[in-house]
């Protein structure tokens, strides 16, 4: 998930890591940087939804794409137009709002686990549409969720409950709420993460293979060098709002602590450049400015939460510490796979940014990290602090993968059908690539 702003990646030597990296601190959290926008609130508490205010009729900007033909035909041709009848039957029958609290979670629940087993190849398909596309579990929570904002229950209920109630279902039918790593050394734990779809008004029928992989990942196990690792998954969405508000550091938080469940290694994963898989090097403390799913744009240094462990001052760079060097040797599938060590910077004592193919230079201001300056940067920065903060020393770091493209002949939006078979072969090509990808960091751990 790269911005717009993306520069042509090369592979260079590492320069010295003294002169790009801040010293440890733990601290509260640090503000923005002299002269940039204002953030707004950072914080929000657990259950507060991160999406756009509604329209008129309710609805926020990605509930609205619902009505168009793609969205509908994805649902009813994966089953899972089903599940979003049966949620808000089950809501009109609610009579309090504890109840409403536990179905919402419930039911996010279900919907993820529905999409995970559906995409592991259990349980009925539920139609014709391909059983690896991550496409039916984004449409039908934002069902859910516009069942919920036109909800008209017996009881009051407040818009800021209403709220809560939405992103409850958001973060259970995310996988967010049931990571479940083992205890124990007889094996590895990986949590990995992937996003929704994005640039939808682009074109509506747009998959992301970082969500169809976490569908695929989760819950399983690989054999690796140093023996077997489990991988746990959840997605996030492409919304500015939700990662000021904490989604990753609360997600990431309880596995990132010592404790018989301390993950391993973990790597964030989204969709990135044609033809190509990339190690992201080094992410960047900056928003850039393009628009998220809920169509805001945020041009800021990232907003650090309250209440999270993080490093002060707040550092402009963060490093990857996932086995780069034997990723990219490795040949884990048909996509080449880069060290990406490329960065835009304001050099210390300069006013312009300016690009950089072998990372930033000693005191420099990020403007955007080997993946951009988009929210597949901000979520790397994000959990690579979190893990710099904890003084950890697990591998580490994002992982782009090449983009998923539509077959000859149904590229146009206006005129193409929502999938074909270039479109299933490549996504499925680019799970197994992650997976390979993963097996190979995995097998590096001690």
């Amino acid at each position: 998930m790269t911005s717009t702003r993306w520069k042509p990646a090369r592979v260079r030597l590492l320069v010295a890591l003294i002169a790009v990296c801040v010293p440890l601190a733990m601290s509260t959290p640090a503000t923005a940087a002299p002269g940039t926008p204002p953030s707004g609130p950072a914080v929000a508490e657990p259950g507060a939804s991160g999406s756009t205010p509604p329209d008129a009729r309710g609805l926020g900007v990605e509930e609205q794409r619902l009505a168009k033909a793609a969205p509908q035909e994805i649902l009813r041709r994966s089953g899972f137009d089903a599940a979003v009848g049966e949620f808000t039957q089950a809501l009109n029958g609610v009579r309090e709002y504890g109840d409403a609290a536990r179905l919402g979670e419930r039911s996010g629940e279900r919907l993820w686990r529905r999409a995970v087993d559906r995409a592991q190849g259990r349980g009925p398909a539920g139609g014709d549409l391909s059983r690896d596309d991550d496409r039916p579990l984004y449409w039908a929570r934002l069902a859910m969720t516009k069942s919920l904002r036109e909800w008209a229950p017996s009881f009051d209920l407040p818009e800021s409950r209403r709220s809560a109630l939405i992103a409850r279902l958001e973060r259970s039918s995310r996988g967010q709420t049931s990571i479940g790593l083992p205890a124990g050394r007889h094996v590895r734990r990986i949590v990995v993460t992937g996003f929704d779809p994005f640039r939808l008004d682009a074109d509506i029928r747009r998959s992301n293979p970082s969500g169809a992989a976490a569908l695929a990942l989760d819950g399983t196990t690989i054999l690796t060098a140093s023996g077997p690792a489990r991988i746990e998954t959840a997605v996030f969405p492409v919304r500015w709002a939700d990662f000021a508000q904490g989604t990753v550091e609360r997600t990431l938080l309880p596995y990132f602590r010592s404790g018989p469940r301390q993950v391993d290694l973990f790597t964030t994963v989204s969709q990135g450049r044609i033809g190509r898989f990339d190690v992201e090097r080094f992410n960047g403390a900056w928003r850039g400015g393009s628009t998220d799913n809920a169509n805001l744009s945020r041009t800021e240094t990232v907003p650090i939460p309250a209440g999270v462990p993080t490093i002060h001052p707040q550092p402009q760079w963060t490093l990857t510490s996932l086995p780069y060097g034997k990723i990219v040797a490795a040949g884990t599938g048909p996509f080449p796979v880069y060290d990406n060590t490329s960065v835009t910077e304001i050099p210390a004592g300069a006013t312009e940014p300016v690009d950089r193919a072998d990372g930033p230079t000693r005191g420099s201001a990020a403007r955007a990290g080997g993946g951009g300056d988009y929210l597949s940067n901000e979520i790397a920065y994000r959990a690579t602090l979190l893990r710099d903060a904890l003084r950890l020393r697990m591998p580490g770091g994002h992982l782009h993968t090449p983009v998923l493209e539509f077959g000859p002949g149904n590229t146009d939006p206006t005129t193409g059908v929502i999938t074909d078979p270039d479109f299933v072969r490549n996504r499925l090509a680019i799970t197994e690539q992650v997976r390979e990808v993963l097996r190979v960091a995995a097998g590096t751990l001690g």
